[in-house]
């Protein structure tokens, strides 16, 4: 009887089954989330060792690294990598200064749209065919995801459908993919129950294999063949060329491991409520008036940055359970971590995997998301993913903004040294930033303000100062906070006029007030 031999190997092994020339798709997000760094090092250390594999096209749907030497990080080698079509960029400095510099071809595509590709690249389809991007800088009738003169290729072209303008995302072969799991057994089948979230493994594997090319899959373990119960198997060993075990694998760059991240255990309630703020500042102040756009029952999206500081609120108010909060990574529930841990959920109820997930918001999911700003225009167009020149990244920003029912931007008024009085009920400005964000123009369309009239989203601006809302008419100035003057703290310092629909309402006072606030 023929026995399938182990497919347990070293990592220098694995490593060696990277071709020159292909491209290679890695799983993982931010703070280790399910990052297969020693495989991730192995070829890096290979590559400079003997020069290969080189020439190789990066593919991650997530921001993955630690801004130093792991994850993405691993590939900014000047001749190791030719083209990388990436989601998110920022934990990676040398290779957005690769990009920069025009030693690599650099190409922005959504996180969704990526970790979908790869579904339908397995697939043996055409392509991804979606309306997510239209009308953003991955539209080819503006950027098309390319984010530096080195990028000629168009990677997205606009088709048309029963009269309908969508775009077609191009396939192309999978030579090879690093993706990880909890533990494996010989056969290669592959469980990530230990992990916090699933992320886009199968769909990259799928890639690979009916690419013709390898899967190497990374976990902290070996286990007995056959003792993986078949549901608990996300990856099959039929998909998977080799197996590397890294006894010292994390959970995340943390060094202990937490059984509430993955669904294995509950965490006491108490042990995981986020602390009150030392005292109240801007962040606070824009996430007590977004909170006030929380409805029971509501399906949302909390995004990086100050879009955290609401989940906090709800999380210490005890209200998690009135909302389905959901991750792009699959997360649904749970209390959600923020900084580099964003993407983790302690106590999730549900994980499904990430491509999964952006179906649900792309057919219309979220009823409301909460998401960062780094410009706005005065056609209500935001930018978060291209900021001084360099690649940044939208992760699933375009693929949530774009499809949320409704969308509440969530940002400071101005950046880089304003200063302020808060409390009492009032908030004065003491110093202005030297950045203005509300400007003429964005320097690239990540949010497009047009596209959301022409699907009736509402949107909302809210920062510490005043609020706007997106009408025909562009921004609508709707909301001054107490204690500010809305010609010279707020109209003198736009780049353009908003629209006025008689005085603005005056936010509410008890938002500036030392005091906790029960929101929602």
């Amino acid at each position: 009887m023929h026995v399938l031999s182990s497919k347990i190997v070293t990592a220098r092994a694995a490593a060696s089954l990277v071709p020159d020339g292909c491209a290679i798709g890695v799983t993982g997000g931010g703070g280790g989330l399910v990052e297969p760094d020693t495989l991730l090092q192995a070829i890096e250390r290979r590559f400079l060792e003997t020069g290969s594999p080189r020439d190789l096209t990066l593919v991650h749907a997530l921001g993955l690294g630690d801004r130093d030497r792991r994850g993405v990080n691993r590939f900014a080698h000047v001749g190791m990598v030719r083209r990388v079509i990436g989601g998110h960029w920022v934990w990676s400095p040398r290779m957005q200064a690769m990009a920069q510099a025009g030693q690599v071809e650099a190409y922005v595509l959504p996180a969704g749209v990526i970790t979908q590709l790869m579904r339908e690249i397995g697939a043996g389809r055409p392509g991804l065919i979606t309306h997510v991007g239209i009308g953003t800088f991955v539209d080819p009738r503006v950027e098309g995801g390319k984010m530096n003169a080195c990028a000629r290729e168009d990677l997205v072209e606009l088709i048309e459908i029963d009269g309908q303008t969508l775009l077609r995302y191009k396939p192309f072969p999978v030579g090879a993919v690093c993706i990880r799991g909890s533990f494996a057994d010989s056969d290669g089948n592959l469980s990530l129950d230990e992990e916090g979230a699933t992320l886009d493994a199968l769909a990259l594997a799928m890639a690979a294999r009916n690419s013709g090319g390898r899967v190497l899959a990374q976990v902290r373990r070996e286990v007995a063949r056959g003792s993986i119960p078949a549901r608990a198997v996300a990856v099959p060993g039929a998909m998977v060329d080799a197996v590397v075990v890294d006894p010292g694998q994390t959970q995340s760059y943390a060094p202990e491991a937490d059984p509430a991240l993955s669904g294995s255990l509950s965490a006491r309630v108490g042990d995981s409520l986020p602390s009150p703020p030392a005292c109240l500042d801007v962040r606070q102040v824009i996430a007590r008036r977004a909170a006030r756009e929380l409805r029971p029952g509501a399906v949302l999206n909390y995004g990086f940055s100050i879009p955290d500081a609401i989940a906090k609120l709800v999380a210490r108010h005890g209200e998690v359970d009135r909302y389905y909060q959901t991750i792009e990574h699959g997360t649904f529930g749970g209390d959600l971590l923020d900084g580099a841990l964003f993407g983790f959920a302690r106590n999730p109820r549900a994980m499904i995997d990430s491509p999964s997930q952006f179906d649900f918001y792309s057919g219309g999911g979220l009823d409301l998301a909460f998401l960062g700003m780094g410009e706005v225009d005065a056609d209500g167009n935001v930018n978060v993913s291209k900021l001084h020149g360099a690649p940044v990244g939208p992760g699933g920003f375009i693929d949530i903004a774009q499809n949320a029912s409704k969308v509440v931007f969530c940002g400071t008024f101005e950046a880089k040294g304003a200063a302020f009085h808060i409390g009492r009920g009032i908030l004065r400005v003491i110093r202005h930033g030297r950045i203005r964000k509300f400007r003429r123009r964005v320097a690239q369309v990540t949010f497009s303000g047009r596209e959301a009239l022409r699907t009736g989203q509402e949107v909302m601006y809210v920062t510490e100062r005043a609020v706007f809302r997106l009408s025909a008419d562009g921004l609508v100035l709707e909301e001054v906070a107490p204690g500010i003057d809305m010609r010279s703290d707020v109209l003198d310092r736009m780049g353009f006029a908003p629209a006025l629909r008689g005085a603005p309402a005056t936010i509410p006072s008890e938002i500036f007030c030392d005091r906790e606030l029960q929101e929602g």
